[in-house]
């Protein structure tokens, strides 16, 4: 038969009588192949540090059975019928453990009590940083792992009959008894650390030590099947140290490996947690917001540290009793001579642990340090970042894919069905118009990190409704617009039903100077008559389009130049309205936000209604819609440059050249360096100008807006441009997202206004704040 992975010949100490075991199988397990006798094949899994596990085929029939190790054993350690008892009464509730088949008290029949379980077929990952897998779908599965954890947490004993499955009320006590008792038993030398840290523990024991809940007690990703090709857990293994008692017990444990001594990393293949790679993403803070997401419950834990520490003690009382059982030869695993290293740094861990009183994954950098997030940005910030991990990364494929399959058809204009399914999804968890701060509750500081974040990904923000044209449109109909109009227009925007364009700039004159607009909007009795060509309308090809916002000239030539031009709302389906072509971004049509048209209205008749706070007040809007509009779009573009550096760093970490590494070369890891520098330079800026927004408005942050909109284009620029000379040809080809990204932002740099008038701005508030300062006169 084909080797099943993970598997090796049975062990000499580990060896048992297969033909008996058959005959035994034959009679007691319904569904088991009786032909052909002798017909057994067994293989041992190399996993299993404490009850030898073992792979069972025949036919097309497979099964795993564990058993207990021969020979003298701890007291109450190896309870095989436990395992059973439990996974029955789980898998009865529908909880993903493999089926529990058959259990045999007889020990005549392999030399000790044993049971079989359904064999199920998927991944399993020894290595806790998950190398085979990319860094979406790492986070992924330890977001799945954490949320079938708080799953396990959620059950009521007495629905699953397990009432009286565990000891009572003390289970912390108990435990630290426990691990000391078996750990005193299985000791080869002394350790001094061991002794302090076990009485430490039996000091300091939680004040709640009454809690009844079913925990697995020894929860970690390797003893999880996941399903072949999708970030679910098919079967939870290993129920040995199953009992009741406190949950936070197994969330430190399954959490411990952010707090892993360096020393131990990549000890020896198969050790428990082993790892070769730090785990970056996701970070501790995430996975700790799931578990408490899922279960109702607060982040905040009094007593974190007593369980952190309890787990690196129990798992140094485990490495320990490993080592022992190899000293006298029952061992379970061909390793298990490495565990007696493992020992001391483990309890010095927990020593260590135990004097912290708050947690924080090292690995996540923590935007905003200089600048006071809301308790609830934090908490949004979170719950963006693990929807982005869970489902948003996990989609970018089937999305590339939908463009590249219709890219020369009208279907290339409509949105890919997995895209509204995010989008509902989305609007479930809350995650919905982030944007707009009397809706979401948040300020402009909270959502520039956020907009940082959904950046990362091309298609995110309309994932969340916070998409360009789209926000500006609605924080236009939000701040000027009528009753009516947010009744027919903002309010099926801001639920997701349609779409919208901002029909602005004109081809036949010189937009950075937007009174030059000759777009006509002229009074006509109870209309108004639009005449004029616009382009570079986004979002105008999506076929979900409704409605323009449409900025042109109305007839008042006595007033001030920029009080002469009006914003109205033009239907796209009105007579006269003709989308002329889609205009493309260095060769991109843009097409998954709507593209940028070329637009003509001829004799466009819409109701005098239409009008968007009156006449000649088009330049006052417009200064409202592109204050914190603006800082959007710079954060956004932050995101990219984080996306862009990772695949620069990955790049250079992949490729050789002239027999050395490329981050090797010093130009190169300059260019990193430099690229970091920009990213923090930028983000600090944009930061501060959101923060300004916050506290002091928008007209009070106009020379920093300008500065933020010059200075995050540029920096940004640069480090896509270092990616792409690093990524060599690939950089610029469709293999990277790199070239759009480039095509984008560079965009930014006349779609947000031009650089040369933004430079004017700064220098006029400049002066004029100088000259308050200056002899001179100015």
């Amino acid at each position: 038969m084909a080797a099943e992975p993970g598997t090796s010949e049975v062990r000499r100490q580990h060896r048992f009588d297969a033909c008996r075991l058959e005959r035994l199988l034959c009679r007691r397990l319904a569904g088991f192949p009786q032909q052909p006798e002798g017909a057994l094949a067994v293989r041992q899994y190399s996993s299993g540090q404490s009850n030898p596990t073992f792979y069972l085929r025949k036919g097309e029939k497979a099964y795993v059975l564990r058993k207990k190790p021969h020979g003298p054993l701890l007291p109450r350690a190896h309870k095989v019928d436990r395992e059973y008892h439990v996974q029955k009464a789980l898998f009865a509730a529908g909880f993903p453990v493999p089926e529990p088949l058959l259990y045999c008290s007889d020990v005549s029949v392999i030399g000790t009590e044993f049971y079989v379980m359904q064999h199920v077929q998927g991944r399993i990952f020894r290595d806790l940083s998950l190398p085979e897998v990319g860094p979406a779908e790492r986070s992924a599965l330890y977001i799945a792992m954490i949320e079938t954890l708080a799953q396990l947490h959620s059950f009521d004993l007495q629905s699953l009959g397990l009432q009286e499955y565990g000891r009572g009320p003390g289970y912390c006590r108990r435990q630290v008894s426990t691990w000391k008792r078996q750990y005193d038993a299985a000791a080869h030398t002394d350790i001094p650390a061991m002794n302090q840290l076990a009485q430490w523990l039996a000091n300091n024991l939680p004040a709640d030590d009454n809690e009844e809940t079913l925990i697995h007690g020894d929860f970690r990703i390797d003893n999880i099947i996941f399903h072949p090709t999708e970030a679910r857990v098919l079967a939870v293994l290993d129920w040995e140290l199953s009992t009741t008692g406190h949950p936070l017990a197994d969330l430190a444990y399954a959490t411990m490996f952010y707090f892993w001594p360096t020393s131990l990393k990549g000890l020896g293949q198969g050790t428990v947690f082993n790892f070769k790679d730090t785990i970056a993403n996701p970070s501790f803070e995430e996975l700790i917001s799931i578990y408490c997401r899922c279960r109702g419950i607060s982040t905040t834990f009094s007593n974190f540290n007593f369980f952190l520490a309890l787990s690196f003690f129990k798992m140094a009382g485990i490495s320990q009793g490993v080592y022992a059982r190899y000293l006298i030869g029952n061992a379970s695993a061909e390793n298990s001579h490495e565990f007696a290293k493992m020992v001391q740094p483990l309890a010095e861990k927990g020593l260590e642990l135990s004097k912290r009183s708050s947690f924080s994954s090292t690995h996540d950098r923590i935007s905003g340090e200089l600048f006071h997030q809301s308790k609830k940005g934090e908490e949004i910030l979170l719950k963006v970042k693990q929807f982005m991990k869970q489902h948003v990364y996990p989609a970018e494929k089937e999305i590339i894919e939908y463009y590249a399959r219709h890219g020369n058809t009208e279907e290339k204009w409509k949105k890919p069905p997995v895209l509204e399914r995010l989008k509902e999804m989305a609007k479930a968890e809350g995650l919905w118009n982030l944007f707009l701060p009397d809706v979401s509750g948040l300020g402009q500081l909270d959502y520039a990190l956020i907009a940082e974040e959904t950046g990362k990904c091309f298609f995110a923000p309309e994932v969340f409704n916070c998409h360009a044209p789209d926000t500006g449109n609605m924080e236009v109909l939000h701040m000027y617009g009528t009753e009516e109009q947010k009744k027919e227009w903002l309010e099926p925007l801001l639920e997701g039903k349609i779409s919208s364009c901002f029909c602005m700039t004109e081809p036949d004159v010189a937009s950075s100077d937007a009174t030059n607009m000759r777009c006509s909007i002229e009074r006509d009795g109870n209309s108004y008559v639009i005449n004029g060509k616009k382009w570079w309308s986004s979002g105008a090809g999506n076929p979900n389009c409704k409605v323009a916002i449409v900025m042109g000239k109305t007839k008042n030539s006595s007033a001030s130049r920029y009080k002469q031009h009006s914003m109205i709302l033009v239907p796209m389906d009105t007579p006269g309205v003709k989308l002329i072509r889609p205009l493309s971004v260095f060769g991109y049509l843009d097409e998954i936000h709507g593209g940028h048209f070329e637009i003509h209205f001829n004799d466009v008749r819409v109701p005098a209604s239409n009008i968007i706070l009156g006449e000649g007040r088009g330049f006052e809007i417009a200064q409202g819609r592109l204050g914190p509009g603006r800082i959007h779009h710079c954060m956004r573009s932050i995101g990219a440059a984080e996306t862009a550096l990772q695949i620069m760093c990955q790049r250079a970490a992949e490729r050789e050249t002239f027999g050395k590494k490329l981050y090797h070369h010093e130009v190169v890891a300059h260019w990193i360096a430099e690229c970091r520098l920009s990213i923090e330079q930028a983000r600090l800026l944009t930061l501060k100008t959101a923060s300004k927004i916050d506290t002091l408005g928008n007209r009070r942050a106009r020379k920093e807006v300008a500065m933020t909109k010059v200075v995050v284009p540029r920096a940004v620029l640069k480090v896509i441009d270092c990616a792409i000379q690093v990524c060599g040809g690939g950089g610029v080809s469709q293999d990277f997202p790199l070239a759009s990204l480039f095509a984008y932002i560079r965009t930014l740099r006349l779609a947000d206004g031009p650089d040369e008038v933004h430079l004017s701005t700064i220098a006029r508030w400049e002066l004029l704040d100088q000259s308050k300062k200056l002899t001179a006169k100015i």
